[in-house]
């Protein structure tokens, strides 16, 4: 891996695929991995009531909220809110899901390793109105 400065301008902002994703969601990859670093990072926006269908990673998953208001619930847990600045830890194959408040808009930067066969994400189901619209503990 050379050293170089990832312009801007060099990276395109994306709609989200519908198969992961309810709502309107943008996903910008602000850098992939490339050997030997499995580090995939990305920025990704979601409008009000917008979110991830429940999902793993097997290697983890760190989120840093940028703006907004959001939610995230881990499998069993209840939902939480989560805030510019916050930052949330999820540990390898736990299954989650994330997203924007149903009132407020949320970027966040998704940070993701790849597993030993290049896999960063298994995506499951849509997360079901009822579940996203819980009130946060």
């Amino acid at each position: 891996m050379e050293p170089r400065i990832i312009r801007a301008g060099d990276r395109q902002t994306k709609v989200a695929p519908a198969d992961n994703f309810v709502g309107q969601v943008l996903h910008e990859s602000v850098f992939a991995p490339e050997a030997p670093s499995r580090l995939r990072v990305s920025r990704v926006t979601f409008t009000p009531g917008g979110r991830t269908n429940w999902h793993t990673h097997a290697v983890g998953q760190i989120l840093y909220v940028l703006s907004g208001s959001g939610r995230y619930q881990l499998e069993g847990h209840p939902v939480e809110e989560i805030n510019a600045g916050d930052t949330v830890v999820i540990p390898p194959d736990a299954r989650h899901w994330h997203g924007a408040a149903p009132d407020s808009m949320m970027c966040h930067l998704a940070l993701s390793e790849s597993d030993d066969q290049g896999k960063a994400a298994t995506w499951l189901e849509p997360v079901s109105d009822e579940d996203f619209t819980q009130e946060p503990a």
